[in-house]
């Protein structure tokens, strides 16, 4: 099922010029930081913010499932009997209640992606598939999604982790203009310590992706307990030079909590509480250090 959780218009931050990203539901890799908890299992779910929740008791009254009960004057879901109807969602007086991922017919995606032409044109922008992991999601419904974009001349963009089968990037690379590149960290350790997968996969695609000719950027979401550090950035470079990579773009990303919020409403526990962005001065350093080894269009951000 390939699921989407939001499309978001007029994006200045995944890509070239204004975009309309597409964050697709389901990522194989479980970073302690990720920002958006929603987009990280395949299946849709209910999310209730339950700090603004009044007791009212309506979620339960409507739930024709009972999968919903009233404890100490607030409502406990038993996700074994919910079957995600969304009634609960439509009565909640509140609004605090929301089903995450909606599926898309091709044909209606794509047609509400052809909405910003304009501003795509103006701009030099286009769209955006992230996640998520776009990737992730059946090789057969992103390539109609690409191939339709294509036939439309709309310049695509690919935001990914890089966690799958090469054939998968194989299958859409006449398709895609740019691919955002997630390179977290080197050290395969740490990778499988924060990430919960080791590096090799990652690493062995995008070597692969280079060799092709596929215009790429680096992406570096930088943490300090993590590889926010001179030693990875100095790792990072030796391999991109070792495998004759030349990113059109490097991006260092700093760590920011802004998703934690997230993670209750989901009933999830958010795992980065003890992770922190670097210093500016530190992140400027990590600029330099690319921009010095030839990576001179390396910037924070982006």
């Amino acid at each position: 099922m390939n699921l989407v959780t939001n499309i978001q218009k007029y994006s200045i931050h995944d890509g070239d010029g204004i975009r309309t990203t597409v964050f697709f539901k389901g990522c194989p890799l479980k970073c302690e930081w990720c920002h958006n908890p929603e987009t990280q299992r395949f299946e849709r779910e209910l999310q209730c913010d339950k700090e603004k929740c009044v007791g009212c008791g309506t979620c339960a009254k409507v739930c024709p499932n009972d999968a919903i009960t009233m404890v100490d004057g607030k409502p406990e879901l038993d996700k074994e009997k919910c079957q995600l109807c969304g009634k609960c969602d439509n009565f909640c007086p509140q609004g605090i209640r929301e089903i995450v991922g909606q599926e898309y017919p091709v044909k209606e995606l794509v047609k509400e992606l052809m909405k910003d032409r304009m501003f795509y044109e103006q701009s030099g922008g286009g769209v955006t598939l992230s996640g998520g992991e776009v990737m992730a999601m059946s090789t057969d419904y992103i390539l109609q999604i690409a191939k339709a974009l294509k036939k439309e001349e709309i310049s695509l963009t690919i935001d990914t982790c890089g966690y799958v089968s090469y054939d998968k990037f194989e299958a859409i690379l006449p398709y895609v203009d740019t691919f955002l590149y997630d390179v977290k960290v080197m050290n395969s350790e740490l990778h499988k310590k924060y990430i919960g997968v080791d590096n090799k996969l990652i690493l062995d695609n995008l070597v692969k992706l280079s060799d092709t000719g596929a215009r790429l950027y680096i992406r570096i979401p930088t943490v300090k307990e993590v590889n926010g550090n001179m030693q990875n950035m100095e790792d990072t470079i030796h391999f991109l030079k070792e495998h004759g990579i030349h990113p059109a773009q490097v991006n260092l990303l700093p760590y920011h909590n802004t998703g934690s919020s997230k993670y209750p409403k989901l009933d999830m526990e958010y795992k980065g509480t003890d992770l922190h962005a670097p210093e500016k001065e530190e992140m400027e350093s990590f600029v330099k250090l690319f921009q010095d080894a030839g990576y001179t269009n390396t910037k924070i951000g982006g």
